[in-house]
């Protein structure tokens, strides 16, 4: 670990002290209570095929981003190594995790649609 200063520490707690006091606050407000609208709508998956789509949008928005800190993490190690061969290795380590996660978001709505055929 890297040595913090107590200026620093000071400014961590604090953060971390109103950050706690606002959500315990924002929890111990009770809502205003109030009778449903028999016209209100609620919209509502209809059929399993748009819950799966919903689902796969929400995997592959999930793996790009995952991918990405891959990639920046890959590149911030990279730009540091200052030629030390083992924190090159990590970084070619992070980029090569970094492709394969975009290999699996790429196939993995082709993998979906083969389950989707051994299920219908």
């Amino acid at each position: 670990m890297f040595p913090v200063s107590s200026r620093l520490r000071r400014a961590i707690l604090r953060t971390a002290l109103l950050t706690a006091t606002a959500t315990a606050v924002a929890v111990a407000i009770p809502a205003v209570a109030s009778a449903d609208d028999p016209s209100t709508v609620y919209l509502a998956a209809k059929d399993l095929p748009t819950v799966i789509s919903n689902i796969q949008t929400w995997v592959l928005g999930i793996l790009g981003a995952v991918v990405t800190l891959f990639l920046i993490y890959g590149g911030v190690l990279w730009a540091t190594a200052g030629g030390d061969p083992g924190q090159v290795e990590r970084a070619k380590g992070a980029f090569r995790n970094a492709l394969v996660g975009f290999a699996v978001a790429l196939l993995a709505p082709v993998f979906l649609q083969i389950v989707k055929g051994f299920v219908s």
